[in-house]
């Protein structure tokens, strides 16, 4: 059992070759597949390609707005990629390996065949191997075969990479790594990165297939239009081009994505791993927080405070039977850590033992022809010592309680407890809150958002916990060990009841899914194997890093640092985001819509088209291209809400759009017809007043608050001044086939984005600017 010694396994690991680590986040191929092939990208380029062969190649500029997008969105996932993989390298698993007869842990991926390692619950299992030692080891293999209950594995039977142990202690020698292992010859690219989509994701994703399938055939009624009329080739394609490229959106996929990435990258420097970009969208979102007490709102190790030894029995003798039983467990909790702390012993071998389980809620040993056992109070006798068990945990603190036996067999956990056990006396440990905790649990109530503490101590010690760390609550504590059957019964605790005590794994996971059942969005934060049914169960799990590996290889999002009070600025920074990047994106749909409505209006007329495709690149770069970078990662408040994502942009969109297209109509053809100006001015007119309106949309959704007003503001000034700059420079002025604004040009144009906005005003308050509640 000495395992192989450092020698041998060092000429090993050179002879196999070094293993490539897993990392979270997906691949550089991965990323740039996903920002260059896109389907409006290969719109774009058609359309691009199309303009160079037959028409002019200023109008092909929207395909340097294509590239830029695309390098945009690579170097920003390409940087947050970066900095998850270096996260990620924390808290990847490792393993207990035996060398040279010492126990010390090393990175997964140097694991070599033969090695002896060793695993107790919470532990992954790095490996392929067959076990040397059992005791009461079971495997959690639902990754590899599907199957949800946990399995048991004796000695000599054969254990699999990617599973997971759930309870007892074990050892096994190693026989495959890597690419040879079962998990990898099953598996294959079914571990690479994956991207579920989120709700919004789903959301935009639909927007775009509407607005796919109007372009389509607006973009043949165009083409039909134009062949009718025998348009010159060259006339025709710049029409074509300037009418469909309008109503694409560009830059919203890119938006999205580049949004996800800055966010993963904003809170992997606040020390979390997102092992899913839009995890920040769930953290957003989230209206119920299901915690667990040990290690989220208090500290996770535990202290020694006092002990009560039985009557008889002496408090020396008690604890230094306390602190053999601590020193000779093989599968330490942090109950055993703080027993083997406080009473240091020598170790002794056991003739059978009982690993700790949350569902047991004890362990047990045989030493020197007597069996010990640690465990809940409620569960051994304890005569007199009943009511001091009762007065601790009402105080907050933790209790546990030793009794022994002297039937010296190995316990079956399946027949429950030992017989004939004797109290030996008591164990007070307790708690501290973390630092922060106040301040975090205080921050989660005023935004709206509820916390249930959920725990496997007794009810009176979570609800004293809680209640110090300001999860107030006017019910008394819930037991987990009495949840009810019934579905609708147990929705109606899960929701009244703020702290649940003598909880197992199951019931956890069970009050999980009786909330997200009746609607709630439910984050679930824990650190132990007891916690991982929940955490899968959850719409967003949260994992301490200083928890089970377990624990962490579920979650979407893992505290590297084990600092709860990070979330709230994870969630400030996922809120602000995310109500950014729904303001932003109604942008992108006016486009559209302004689009569609030139189409159907002058789109089909022999009139000559108000705009060339430069003009809209110039107008869209303005308007929504540079704005939307600033606005999407800038400072913001006002609401947020998932629901009614598509009714709320087109209750903007449309009108917006409608206005816009009006106004840039009506005042090119009152240019063209009635003041007679050529074309190129009256082109210069509509291009100015699609700008001036674009640039009132921007005022309207985003100037509200004074600080952030006037920044807006501000903004909009320097991409009008930019504008005016095209326009009295000859050399832009000539490449945008754009005339010298004199006063005339000037006039109309003012009046337009007048008529837009004093129409918009009519339709509805919201397009006021300055809005306290934007829409």
């Amino acid at each position: 059992m000495s395992g192989l010694s450092e020698a041998e396994a060092g000429r090993r690991l050179a002879a196999r070759g070094p293993l490539e680590p897993d990392r979270s986040s997906r691949s550089y191929r991965s990323i740039v597949r996903a920002n260059v092939f896109t389907v409006f990208n290969l719109i774009l380029l058609a359309a691009g390609t199309v303009t160079l062969l037959f028409g002019a190649w200023q109008d092909a500029l929207f395909l340097t707005v294509l590239v830029a997008n695309s390098g945009i969105g690579i170097v920003q996932e390409v940087r947050a990629k970066r900095a998850l993989d270096r996260l990620a390298a924390l808290v990847a698993p490792t393993a207990t390996v035996v060398r040279d007869g010492v126990a010390h842990e090393v990175a997964a991926e140097e694991l070599v065949a033969g090695d002896l390692v060793r695993v107790r619950a919470g532990d992954q299992v790095s490996a392929d191997g067959v076990l040397v030692e059992s005791e009461g080891l079971t495997l959690d293999e639902s990754i590899l075969t599907g199957e949800s209950e946990p399995v048991a594995r004796a000695k000599g039977e054969g254990v699999r990479s990617g599973s997971f142990v759930v309870e007892g202690v074990g050892a096994y020698s190693v026989t495959a790594v890597g690419a040879a292992s079962y998990a990898a010859r099953i598996t294959g690219e079914a571990r690479a990165f994956r991207h579920p989509r989120s709700p919004l994701e789903r959301t935009i994703n639909r927007l775009l297939f509407v607005l796919v399938g109007i372009m389509v055939p607006l973009g043949v009624v165009i083409g039909v239009a134009l062949s009718g009329r025998h348009t010159r080739l060259g006339d025709a394609v710049t029409t074509a081009v300037a009418a469909v490229v309008t109503m694409v959106p560009e830059g919203l996929i890119l938006l999205v994505s580049v949004t996800y990435a800055v966010a993963a990258l904003r809170v992997a420097r606040r020390g979390a791993l997102a092992q899913q970009l839009n995890a920040i969208e769930s953290l957003a979102a989230v209206d119920v927080v299901c915690l667990d007490k040990t290690g989220t709102l208090t500290e996770p190790t535990l202290r020694v405070v006092a002990v009560a030894p039985a009557d008889g029995l002496g408090e020396s003798a008690f604890a230094a039977t306390l602190g053999r039983y601590a020193a000779s467990s093989s599968g330490r909790n942090a109950t055993l850590e703080a027993i083997a702390q406080a009473y240091p012993a020598e170790a002794a071998r056991p003739a059978a033992s009982v690993p700790f389980s949350s569902r047991l809620r004890w362990s047990a040993l045989t030493l020197d022809g007597s069996t010990y056992v640690l465990g809940a109070p409620e569960l051994l006798p304890l005569g007199p010592l009943a009511e001091r068990a009762e007065s601790e945990a009402a105080a907050g603190r933790r209790v546990v309680a030793l009794a022994s036996t002297p039937v010296a067999g190995k316990p079956d956990p399946k027949d429950g407890l030992p017989p004939g056990l004797v109290p030996l006396g008591l164990v007070v440990l307790a708690e501290r809150l973390r630092p922060e905790t106040r301040t975090t649990v205080a921050f989660f109530r005023s935004q709206g958002v509820a916390l249930k503490v959920l725990s496997g101590d007794r009810p009176e010690t979570v609800a004293a916990i809680a209640r110090d760390a300001g999860v107030t609550s006017t019910r008394a504590p819930a037991d987990g060990s009495k949840l009810p059957a019934d579905p609708a019964e147990l929705r109606r605790v899960a929701h009244e009841s703020d702290v649940v005590g003598r909880i197992d794994p199951e019931g956890k996971r069970r009050i999980v899914e009786a909330l997200r059942e009746s609607g709630s969005y439910v984050a679930m934060v824990g650190d132990g194997v007891n916690d991982v049914p929940a955490l899968k169960a959850a719409r967003l799990a949260i994992a301490q890093g200083s928890g089970t590996q377990m624990a962490r290889s579920v979650a979407d999002l893992v505290l590297v640092r084990g600092d709860f009070a990070s979330v709230p600025a994870m969630v400030a920074e996922g809120r602000k985001l995310l109500r950014n990047l729904q303001r932003v994106a109604k942008l992108f749909v006016t486009k559209s819509a302004f689009a569609a409505f030139l189409i159907l209006s002058v789109g089909l007329t022999p009139t000559a088209y108000p705009l060339l495709p430069r003009h809209l690149t110039l107008a869209a770069t303005l308007t929504i291209g540079v704005p939307s970078f600033f606005l999407a990662l800038a400072p913001s408040g006002g609401r947020f809400a998932e629901t009614g994502f598509l009714r709320e942009i087109g209750r903007f969109a449309v009108p917006a759009g409608t206005a816009a297209g009006f106004a840039v109509l009506s005042t090119y053809l009152f240019a063209l017809n009635v003041v007679h100006l050529p074309l190129v001015e009256a082109r210069t007119v509509a291009t100015t007043v699609l700008v001036g309106v674009g640039l009132y949309l921007i005022l309207v959704l985003e100037a509200s608050g004074l600080r952030r007003g006037a920044a807006v503001t501000g903004l909009c000034v320097a991409l009008a001044v930019l504008y005016g700059l095209v326009l009295a420079v000859p050399g832009t002025r000539h490449f945008f086939q754009l005339a010298a604004p004199g006063p005339v040009i000037l006039l109309i144009a003012a009046v337009g984005v007048a008529l837009a906005g004093a129409g918009l005003w009519l339709v509805d308050e919201r397009f006021v600017p300055g809005s306290a509640e934007p829409a």
